[in-house]
């Protein structure tokens, strides 16, 4: 698929697209193969996913900086190397129906690696969340050459993670003081002309406040800019969240969100 940056659903005003939240997290592990084949399975249209380095510098796909709470070992990820993930069970820890049973413990269920989910999904446009300010000209490396960059939206809690991806040909999404300072901007009606980001990703919610208010979401899509929310698993939240212009919904399970839109 040739993806230029106005066909990414990610980046497009006019879509409306579910985004699995690390894969479809909420049936199958988080941030493996087999969450992002079973969201492809659902329907989704793009995957959200965090990218951590390990000892090595290879950028594997993990929320965590330590990997006891999604697999069958403890310790941090930046003191293993590649090499060393390949017998740990990252199904171990997964369980559907609160500790009952585990279908992926015992499987071939790993820790993947960035390129492993770009090669093995080439068509899914993927915003790609980094963990780590360190991670960044390795995460650009492998964009590279993947060819991946139109298809991939950076995005970082930390500003500084994004540096080197504020230039064409990447986009980025808001870091969140860059959140912060929009939604002031709109409470006290001083919203900038333009922005240095191409969309928001953003909670529903942020120390009991309403993030995407339906005056945030106007502003942001007046300047080009799309609002996506996580994480929405129910279909009340996500016709409500339409209904103020949202574009895309994040979600745990995107066969229920899917249904909905």
């Amino acid at each position: 698929m040739d993806m230029g940056a106005e066909s990414n659903p990610l980046l497009d005003l006019s879509a409306r697209p579910v985004i699995a939240h690390r894969g479809a997290s909420g049936a199958a592990p988080e941030n493996t193969l087999a969450a992002f084949e079973l969201a492809v399975r659902q329907g989704a249209d793009a995957f959200e996913l965090d990218v951590r380095l390990t000892a090595d510098g290879v950028p594997v796909v993990l929320h965590d900086p330590t990997i006891q709470r999604t697999t069958d070992r403890a310790g941090l990820l930046a003191a293993l190397r590649l090499a060393d993930l390949k017998d740990i069970d990252a199904g171990f820890r997964f369980s559907p129906d609160g500790g009952r049973t585990f279908p992926f413990r015992g499987g071939d269920v790993r820790i993947p690696t960035l390129t492993d989910v770009l090669r093995g999904f080439p068509d899914l446009p993927v915003l790609l969340e980094l963990k780590e300010v360190a991670a960044q000209q390795a995460v650009r490396q492998v964009l590279l050459e993947e060819k991946a960059v139109e298809r991939c939206v950076l995005a970082s809690e930390h500003l500084a993670a994004l540096k080197v991806f504020r230039e064409p040909p990447f986009a980025t999404a808001a870091s969140a003081a860059e959140i912060g300072v929009l939604y002031r901007a709109v409470l006290f009606r001083r919203v900038p002309s333009s922005l240095p980001y191409r969309l928001l990703s953003v909670p529903v919610r942020h120390r009991g406040l309403p993030v995407p208010t339906r005056s945030f979401v106007a502003a942001a899509r007046g300047l080009g800019c799309p609002v996506h929310v996580w994480t929405v698993n129910d279909a009340v939240t996500a016709r409500t969240l339409w209904g103020r212009g949202v574009a895309g919904m994040v979600t745990n399970f995107p066969a229920l969100i899917r249904s909905t839109s």
